[in-house]
């Protein structure tokens, strides 16, 4: 069984997070499962809000939220840093 880096994309369903969710597919290598996770279901924000999450588009990936998203903005090389596009 090969291992997937689960990458997670926490969206508001807007043209901004549609933009971030793009962004984030062209980064992604086949080693990355990219879900979408849109904050209009009560269970995906409870979860949003115990990862930290405070403003959405934020990108969790294995589980841990990536630094960049923490604050505001999402950066393409911290992403990487996190391992966004890295094989396992």
């Amino acid at each position: 069984m090969v291992s997937k880096r689960k990458v997670e994309v926490f969206s508001a369903g807007c043209s901004i997070c549609d933009e971030i969710v793009e962004k984030i597919n062209a980064l992604a290598c086949n080693s990355c499962e990219v879900i979408v996770q849109v904050m209009k279901n009560d269970a995906i924000a409870d979860r949003a809000k115990k990862l930290g999450i405070s403003a959405v588009p934020a990108v969790v990936i294995d589980g841990e939220l990536v630094s960049c998203c923490a604050e505001r903005g999402i950066s393409g090389a911290v992403l990487q840093a996190a391992g966004l596009g890295q094989p396992l």
